[in-house]
């Protein structure tokens, strides 16, 4: 029908930019400009943005001080060990402190460690999908930054109550042990919070960019469906689905590593904190178990919002078979079909399409009944030019259905099945902890 949608052309641009006519690529709106702004400034501050040797060193020095350093030095040096006979072992518990420390450490180091070598390598801008050849296109810039706006909004939702728990647990501490000066308790007490917090914010950063990037993508698999209503080359859209595949896969290589290992630590740890509440039940209580729960909490926060992200995209990304499949249906069955085979012209081979069948996710239970129209038999070269649109046609609805798509980890496809694997493991793993630390006794 148009030109502009050429598949034989060469340009990287992706082909929604073509079809929308807009403004050139390099032109951001004034939102998502601020918003790219913002979200850079918060990367930069916790050290992600490691683009020189300098900053590099920078960044982790700052962590290993903030992150580890400190909270180690105050759990040697103004912490009970359990077991020395002090009034305070009641309430503080070195060993448990010293696991707790060693997850965070670890889910920060993981989370910092991949998501700045991501973008060392790509910068802000490509590892979002944001650049000008995937952000250009003026339909989806409003969509963009406001998603990129609820990066901060889910941040704060998860750490301002995580936080609170947090600094009330140490209020508490201090009102059961205060053996050290005023000064010194007051020092520590702030001293906790920030390298609490500053872990905490790492961690959950690296979840919710993954989240970020994965709710990016999900606006152009929505979108499909309108593509399909255009009247262009069925090569259009096979062209399309597979650049959104190819990004599905750069996604999944960029945080496979990430996903595994925040997946792995995660349950290291609640299994450590099963076992240490289960297998002390005599000396817990909220002052020394607390930190189990609030670092849980976080801990299990972050993976859910990753295991959600990925999910998601790929329910949309294997739903498009549905909707490719509804558009031939719809198409072949729809009376534009039947009149348009009587209205060719000799040389007629244009694509035959719907444009004015709204193709969208959500569909409607509807029938969609054909007109009686008295048309002329349809000539052979007319028939020859059906069946080709046909063909074409179905040609791409059997690749959308044999390339579902998806985040993988190793081949492994994030969808719903995954998640129920997941969760019965985790359960499995659970009943097996519980089973060795509780015992009932009869008499």
């Amino acid at each position: 029908m148009s030109s502009a949608a050429d598949p034989t052309t060469t340009d990287p641009t992706p082909l929604l930019h073509h079809l929308h006519h807009s403004s050139p690529p390099h032109s951001d709106s004034p939102e998502l400009a601020a918003s790219l702004r913002r979200l850079d400034s918060f990367l930069g501050l916790f050290g992600f943005c490691q683009y020189t040797p300098l900053s590099t060193a920078l960044s982790w020095l700052a962590f290993l001080a903030v992150g580890v350093g400190v909270p180690f030095l105050i759990i040697e040096l103004y912490y009970c060990s359990h077991g020395t006979g002090s009034s305070c072992d009641k309430y503080q518990v070195k060993s448990f402190e010293v696991e707790i420390l060693v997850s965070e450490a670890l889910l920060g180091a993981v989370s910092l460690g991949c998501v700045s070598h991501n973008l060392r390598k790509y910068g802000v801008r490509r590892f979002l999908f944001v650049d000008r050849f995937h952000g250009g296109v003026v339909q989806f810039r409003d969509e963009y930054a406001k998603i990129i706006d609820n990066f901060f909004w889910l941040l704060a939702t998860w750490i301002l109550p995580c936080f609170i728990l947090k600094a009330a647990r140490e209020v508490v501490r201090v009102i059961y042990v205060h053996n050290n000066p005023w000064w010194e308790i007051v020092l520590t007490f702030f001293a906790i919070l920030v390298s609490w917090s500053y872990s905490s914010i790492i961690y959950l950063s690296g979840s919710i960019l993954f989240s970020l990037v994965c709710n990016l993508q999900v606006i152009h698999f929505e979108n499909y469906g309108k593509l399909l209503e255009r009247d262009l080359d069925v090569s259009v859209y096979i062209e399309e689905h597979m650049r959104l595949k190819h990004y599905l896969s750069k996604i999944s290589h960029r945080f496979r590593i990430f996903l595994i290992f925040e997946f792995l630590i995660v349950t290291a740890s609640q299994v450590v904190a099963l076992l240490e509440t289960t297998g002390n039940q005599s000396i817990i209580n909220f002052i020394n178990g607390a930190d189990f729960a609030i670092s849980s909490i976080v801990q299990v926060v972050g993976l859910v919002i990753c295991l959600q992200a990925a999910t998601k995209i790929t329910t949309r990304a294997q739903g498009l078979a549905s909707v490719a499949s509804r558009w031939h249906a719809l198409v072949t069955c729809s009376s534009n079909d039947t009149s348009q085979l009587g209205t060719l012209d000799n040389g007629g081979f244009s694509e035959v399409a719907d444009a004015g069948v709204p193709i969208t996710v959500d569909y409607s239970d509807s029938d969609q009944e054909s007109g009686d129209y008295d048309v002329p038999g349809p000539t052979t070269i007319q028939l020859a030019s059906y069946m080709s649109s046909y063909h074409k046609r179905q040609a791409f609805v059997m690749y959308v259905q044999s390339n579902l798509g998806g985040v993988t980890i190793f081949g492994w496809v994030i969808d719903r099945a995954l998640m129920n694997t997941v969760f019965f493991v985790e359960m499995s793993l659970t009943s097996f902890v519980l089973g060795k630390t509780i015992s009932f006794t009869t008499k």
